[in-house]
């Protein structure tokens, strides 16, 4: 376990989570801001990038949220070193399934990786890079305390997409 919150559990992936995480990128609507639900092979292909090959490399990646109540795995969340204007940046990135939407799980999850990276990593900034039409997910940012400092277009299966940057800065002790 990474870490836990008050209904949710944190942990790394593996190949025994693919038939949840299939169930999340294959989702049309849910993976609507990247204009396609994922085929076997980018769902393996995405495990394998952004939580296997990441744990490897940096010690971080993305999560299995696993719903204490049930054990069931119904989202990711983590924090993913990304591209965004130029600059790489540690980002706090997130998926859910469209089951557990509207339920305050993705800003729980959210708001503990924020801690993680600002107090287990020593991160002075973490980021969310947000599509302009995710306006859920810019709620979601919100509710972990970032606000919008840039914007950007990324080229995304021959298609531009508008992206915002929200990031939120660790306080000082002088602010605290």
């Amino acid at each position: 376990m990474i870490f836990e919150t008050e209904r949710l559990l944190l942990r790394e992936m593996s190949i025994d989570d693919l038939p949840a995480l299939s169930k999340i990128l294959q989702d049309k609507q849910t993976m609507r801001a990247y204009e396609h639900a994922f085929d076997d092979e980018e769902v393996r292909s995405w495990l394998n990038r952004v939580a296997l090959e990441s744990y490897a490399k940096h010690g971080f990646g993305l999560w299995a949220v696993v719903l204490k109540q049930t054990g069931e795995m119904i989202g990711q969340c983590g924090l993913t070193l990304q591209e965004a204007d130029g600059a790489q940046v540690l980002e706090i990135g997130y998926l859910f399934q469209r089951a557990f939407w509207h339920n305050g799980y993705a800003a729980e999850a959210a708001t503990g990786c924020r801690r993680y990276a600002f107090d287990v990593l020593g991160a002075d900034e973490v980021c969310s890079i947000i599509r302009d039409s995710n306006l859920a997910s810019m709620n979601v940012a919100i509710r972990v305390g970032m606000t919008v400092r840039g914007s950007f277009t990324k080229r995304y299966y021959g298609i531009d997409m508008p992206h915002y940057i929200f990031s939120v800065r660790r306080r000082s002790s002088k602010e605290i």
